[in-house]
């Protein structure tokens, strides 16, 4: 199962411990929302490839 996290800020400690114990023995991958001007095709792209998104506040 692939799991993609889109964070919206930069992750605390607590998100951070969460996305560890989610993503334990499964392939995962991140987008943050927070960059400069993000590419939103590529987010689209990442969440068709993936099986589950989570998105992090």
């Amino acid at each position: 199962m692939k799991i993609l996290n889109v964070y919206r800020s930069e992750p605390d400690d607590t998100v951070k411990k969460l996305v560890e114990i989610v993503t334990r023995d499964r392939e995962s991958d991140t987008f943050d929302l927070g960059a400069d001007n993000p590419d939103y095709s590529v987010l689209v792209d990442k969440i068709f490839a993936a099986d589950q998104t989570i998105c992090w506040w």
